[in-house]
């Protein structure tokens, strides 16, 4: 059965014909008329010149010439008929073969009866394996009992519908891989028979893009509520907060003769912590023990062979006094800032000569392969406490030596200050300084988390602070944390 054989269901071939000619006659009614008299007057002639000649006969010329003029006129139309017939054939084929949607038709039992290349395609089959096979086919397993009911309710009450609508549709191919599809179905009657007829569209890309439309409003509607969420408890919390502050400023209001008299003991400790350090200056017993334990072994290797063994303890010695020397000076130096027995003494100076003379003095400090980078472009003169300024430096190039590690390079660098005064600044590539810790810095005793198992006394950047107080400069410092410090100092010449 082809597509084209539809048109059977159509009107009956008698009125094909007979409704053509009724055009024609109500078209071309002059024609017609015309016709007729030409008959009448030859019928009219021909029984003038021959009277003899009987109405039947001329009936039957009559008849003749009517039959002759209505075949000239019939032909020319039949033919327009038949080329019009064929051409919307042609237009219905064409439509058929190359529309996009997937179109089946099936009989009153479910049989596929005709499909176009599109439904072929679409269930991935050859488009003469489907024709003469059951629809449920092309339907999953789990919808041949639900799907069997519907189609017995549309026989019963056939209409044209769309489905899907509202309700997943899910389709089979060949393989037996599902997919989802829409599908509007339509009907006819061909000599008592009910055929139904499906445009089958694939919705695959549609469901996909509709499922991450609801997942992407599912996350907004989370995000929503997690906004809703956070806001509320924003607004508990500054609530609380404001609550806390009101509380803190009357606890404010009404403490302020406790600050004053904290503030002057505050300053009764700051001396006391002074003297307790004069006293501690004197109790270093780790750096004593090391000097001792050495002395002692150093007394039992008398023989020439224990040489390396002797030099091995001098060194301890050596570095054990060493470390007492600097913890002195570091407790001895905040207990005079304390009392305030430091001033600054300014006097003239070549900045060249204490640049290298504390490098050479700290390079013989420096550990294993440690060296000092010391630049400082033109030299120039410094009026200020050079004292002050060596021991500054002395403390910065401490640190970088302590916090480095071995083999690394160590830059001081110096520039003069527009104004007059200098710049110095000491960079190393050492353990760098945690960001929790860089608040605290220049506080007494402090010592970065990271650096608890290297010696120091936490006194290094607070003397150095106190030294700039007096030198009316200003230090600032630059950290990463396993990359160095950078530390800065401006010295204005007093």
């Amino acid at each position: 059965m082809t597509f084209p054989s539809l048109y059977k269901s159509g009107p009956p071939i008698f009125m094909q014909v007979i409704n053509p000619l009724l055009k024609m006659f109500k078209e071309k009614s002059r024609l017609v008329l015309l016709l007729c008299l030409i008959v009448a007057l030859v019928t009219a002639m021909l029984k003038y010149l021959n009277p003899a000649l009987s109405y039947f006969d001329a009936s039957l010329i009559l008849v003749i010439l009517v039959m002759i003029a209505l075949a000239a006129v019939f032909v020319p139309y039949a033919k327009k008929l038949y080329r019009s017939i064929k051409s919307d054939q042609h237009q219905i084929n064409a439509l058929f073969e190359h529309a996009t949607e997937g179109i089946i038709l099936t009989d009153d039992k479910g049989k596929i009866v005709l499909l176009n290349p599109a439904a072929a395609s679409l269930f991935h089959y050859d488009p003469h394996e489907l024709p003469g096979q059951s629809i449920d086919l092309l339907i999953p397993q789990r919808f041949h009992h639900r799907h069997e009911q519907d189609r017995k309710g549309f026989y019963e009450q056939p209409g044209h519908r769309t489905m899907g609508r509202g309700r997943d549709l899910f389709a089979r191919k060949k393989d037996g891989k599902e997919f989802p599809v829409e599908v509007s179905l339509g009907y006819y009657r061909q000599h008592e028979r009910l055929f139904v007829i499906a445009f089958i569209v694939d919705i695959t890309a549609r469901k996909h893009s509709e499922q991450e439309l609801l997942n992407r409003q599912q996350q907004l509607e989370a995000i929503t509520e997690e906004m809703r969420r956070l806001n509320t408890d924003l607004e508990a919390k500054v609530e609380q907060r404001t609550f806390i502050l009101r509380e803190a400023l009357q606890e404010l209001e009404k403490s302020q003769e406790e600050l004053s008299e904290a503030l002057s003991k505050e300053k009764e400790l700051g001396e006391i912590k002074s003297r307790f350090v004069s006293m501690a200056s004197h109790e270093f017993r780790t750096p004593l023990s090391t000097i001792l334990s050495s002395a002692t072994l150093l007394s039992r290797y008398t023989t020439t062979e224990d040489q390396d063994k002797r030099d091995k303890h001098i060194k301890r010695t050596r570095d054990a006094v060493k470390h007492l020397d600097v913890l002195l000076e570091d407790f001895l130096s905040v207990g005079r800032l304390e009392e305030g027995k430091i001033r600054a003494e300014p006097t003239p100076f070549l900045l060249s000569g204490l640049l290298e003379e504390v490098t050479e003095e700290m390079q013989s400090l420096a550990k294993s392969a440690q060296t000092i980078d010391c630049q400082y472009g033109s030299d120039f003169i410094l009026t200020t406490d050079k004292r002050l300024v060596k021991n500054i430096l002395i403390n910065l190039l401490g640190n970088a030596i302590k916090f480095s590690g071995e083999g690394t390079t160590i830059e001081l660098r110096a520039r003069p200050l527009p104004e007059g005064g200098v710049v110095l600044s000491v960079r190393d590539n050492g353990i760098g300084i945690p960001a929790g810790d860089r608040q605290h810095l220049f506080s007494s005793f402090f010592r970065g988390s990271n650096a608890v198992n290297i010696e120091g006394t936490g006194l290094g950047l607070h003397i150095v602070q106190r030294y700039l107080d007096l030198l009316h400069g200003k230090v600032s410092l630059k950290s990463a944390l396993g990359e160095g410090t950078l530390v800065t100092v401006e010295i204005p010449d007093l």
